[in-house]
This record gives structure tokens, C-alpha cells and sequence, in this order.
């Protein structure tokens, strides 16, 4: 499973918000859809113009306290490395084509324990 620290920005150089998920999509969603109580709704930050992904739940955590005390010049030398214009990454990201039928491995239950596997490659 892949673990993402993730920044949202009301706009260019506007509020900024990091955080940590399993799904990167679900979580940039809910934020849209101003689900989630605080900050990012207060300050109607929802666009995703950072995301790292980690293997591992605690490498994601660590990197996300430590980009929480950057310095705000610092996080905005990130965003702008590889989005220098702060697009919104979670329309492109929803803009991908969808995964190619021959890619695809099909769910099947093991009949000694019942759990299923398989789904994307």
C-alpha cells in the first residue's frame, strides 16, 4: 500500500494545509466536498499541489511532521519545483486515462481462507 503526505493551497501562494492518507484521491475529495471540519474548510483550501508517495506508514508520518516545521519559503520551493504554476493536481490526476483492460487481474476468493486478491496491476 502506498502512503502519501500531500499539501492543499486555497490558491496560488495563498493557505497552505499538509497531510498524510492512504488515498490520496478519497482525501483531496473530501476536502472538496468541504467534509473535512476545520482549517481546510474554513480557509476553503482544497487544491492538491503536492503529493510524495511512501511504502511505508511511518516513513509518510515522519515526512509529514517534518515538512509541517518548514519554513513556509521552503514549502513553496517545493511546490514549485515541479508545479510552478500550482495547478490543481487532483483534476489531472481524475483526467487519467483509465487503467488498460489488459493490466487488469481478476478478484478471486481462495476457497481455504475466503479472502479475495487481485484488482489493478
Amino acid at each position: 500500500m502506498t502512503y502519501w503526505v500531500y499539501m492543499l493551497a486555497s490558491r496560488k501562494y495563498g493557505a497552505l494545509y499538509v497531510g498524510v492518507t492512504n488515498s490520496v484521491e478519497r482525501r483531496v475529495a473530501e476536502h472538496k466536498a468541504r467534509e473535512a471540519a476545520g482549517f481546510t474548510k474554513r480557509y476553503k483550501v482544497d487544491r492538491l499541489v503536492f503529493f510524495r508517495g511512501f511504502g511505508e506508514i511511518g516513513e509518510a508520518i515522519r515526512f509529514e511532521k517534518q515538512l509541517k516545521r518548514w519554513r513556509r519559503e521552503w514549502k513553496i520551493r517545493l511546490i514549485e519545483e515541479d508545479n510552478p504554476h500550482w495547478e490543481d493536481l487532483y483534476l489531472q490526476m481524475m483526467r487519467l486515462p483509465p487503467v488498460h483492460p489488459a493490466l487488469e487481474v481478476p478478484v478471486f476468493r481462495c476457497a481455504e481462507t475466503g479472502m479475495t486478491g487481485g484488482g489493478r496491476a
